[in-house]
């Protein structure tokens, strides 16, 4: 019941459902070749911080079972890696702050839940930055993670573990979640998929600072979501934990999602931005982003370049620097939060800068708030009616590819060089994130070339709100279309 060693560390979720369904391989083989390599490879990645090997190895013989009596379930048999914070009984929850070190729930989060109901094994959590605050992931607890593609750089964040466990062949599937960009980068950096999913489309009960309970909720800007390798797991895994909070939303709401506008690239309009007005593209990103665009119009699709209909991008930029910092507000001690809005004060009215407006972010009283989301909205339905016009947008995920890890302290002076000129950290990180975030729109990132050091380079595709299924499946065009991931040199014969 051996499949080849490539096929199971590097195999699709369909690819692997179909060996299980044949009986080609067990649930739990499967199980222990994922451990194998996880425990044989990860030492000098440090994907994968939190084991769960015991109750997985009890899952899979589970499984086996469910599969012997001919029973069929979406993730059926599949091992799954989870991002830190998700809330998995007995196991730690820490958003790698030392003082959650021995937090551990007793229930599970939603989202786990439904992967478990799914069939799914969970192997484990994958590494952070603490608080999430980082494009990199690494923490006091758990350490650094390193980018498989090249030891010495990030792998992203602050979905960062999962990027590179997906990338090292861990498992198929990687649960993330995004608020800043921290599923795109890291797909973008590691060379994988990613989807940020429509603001609300999955819960987020059971995700959230320690030592709070599960309560239900929805974020203002925060969304969980899946990382994969390719693009048609996405979409299979966004079926299983997508949908209301039964216990809220659920009493009265179904999902129902739009199918994909088009199901062939001939069909799409397609609007390539490849800058920024506030911020800078580096030319590896930006050159890679002309080729997709060259290849997507010889391939049918109806390109363009520009467009009067899009948003001013330096303004949703300032919004979004706004909204993110007052929704991390919560994650700042008393006194952190006092000098924040000290800061704030002090600031003048007519500084438009990205960091007089992540300082009038922090702390951000009620009625502020309701301001700025009164300008969301208003941009919002610019952004609905441009998608009257384009079906999706192509963004970068990032101004650059991976880069070389960078712990100084403090954050806020740490600069990102973009193409030999250096930039404010924060700033070139950030700024991408917006506008998928700030208008709650979806987000699919898709791998499309590498540098000519090896180094992956992705885009992110935003398309319309609860349209998600549209920029996954443009993103699986230009995946079969264009190929799509490829396992790094150093990990793809092992």
């Amino acid at each position: 019941m051996q499949r080849d060693a490539a096929d199971l560390s590097y195999g699709s979720i369909g690819e692997l459902l179909s060996a299980l369904y044949a009986r080609k391989v067990s649930a739990s083989e499967l199980l222990d070749h994922t451990i194998a390599r996880i425990e044989a490879l990860d030492g000098p990645i440090n994907a994968v911080i939190v084991r769960d090997l015991d109750r997985a190895r009890e899952a899979a013989r589970a499984a086996d079972a469910a599969l012997g009596r001919g029973e069929r379930l979406p993730l059926l048999g599949i091992p799954v890696t989870l991002k830190e914070p998700f809330n998995v009984a007995g196991l730690p929850t820490t958003w790698g702050f030392p003082q959650f070190r021995d937090f551990q729930p007793d229930e599970d989060a939603l989202l786990v839940a439904r992967l478990k109901a799914a069939g799914a094994i969970i192997i484990g959590k994958t590494n952070i930055p603490i608080g999430l605050r980082d494009f990199q992931s690494y923490n006091e607890i758990y350490g650094a993670t390193n980018n498989p593609w090249d030891l010495g750089r990030s792998p992203g964040g602050s979905s960062g573990g999962c990027g590179a466990a997906l990338a090292a062949g861990f498992g198929p599937l990687s649960i993330g979640s995004d608020i800043g960009g921290s599923i795109r980068v890291p797909s973008h950096f590691c060379g994988v998929f990613g989807h940020k999913p429509s603001l609300g489309l999955v819960p987020l009960r059971g995700y959230g600072l320690p030592p709070a309970r599960p309560v239900p909720g929805q974020g203002d800007l925060a969304v969980v979501g899946p990382m994969a390798r390719t693009a048609a797991d996405l979409a299979l895994s966004l079926d299983v934990i997508a949908g209301p909070d039964e216990t809220r939303d659920g009493i009265g709401y179904r999902l129902a999602l739009p199918a994909p506008r088009h199901d062939q690239l001939g069909g799409f309009r397609i609007l390539v931005i490849d800058s920024h007005p506030l911020m800078p593209t580096g030319d590896a990103v930006r050159s890679a982003i002309g080729r997709l665009a060259e290849r997507l119009g010889k391939s049918g699709a109806r390109v363009a370049r520009a467009s009067t209909s899009l948003p001013d991008l330096a303004d949703s930029a300032r919004l979004y620097m706004r909204l993110l910092n007052g929704a991390r507000s919560p994650r700042l001690t008393p006194a952190a939060l006092a000098e924040a809005q000290g800061v704030a004060t002090a600031l003048s009215p007519d500084d438009r800068s990205l960091q007089a407006e992540r300082a009038r972010g922090w702390g951000m009283i009620h009625r502020d708030w309701l301001a700025a989301d009164a300008t969301r909205l208003q941009l919002q339905q610019k952004w609905h009616e441009l998608f009257q016009e384009f079906d999706v947008v192509i963004y970068p995920a990032a101004a650059v590819p991976a880069f070389p890890h960078d712990h100084s302290e403090p954050f806020d002076a740490r600069q990102l060089d973009i193409d030999g000129m250096r930039y404010n950290y924060s700033d070139a990180c950030f700024i991408w994130a917006d506008p998928a975030s700030t208008c709650g729109l979806p987000a699919t990132a898709v791998p499309i070339e590498r540098t000519s050091s090896g180094l992956p380079i992705g885009v992110q595709i935003i398309g319309p709100f609860l349209e998600d299924r549209t920029t996954i499946a443009l993103a699986g065009l230009i995946e079969r279309e264009f190929g799509g991931f490829v396992p790094p040199p150093s990990l793809s014969s092992k």
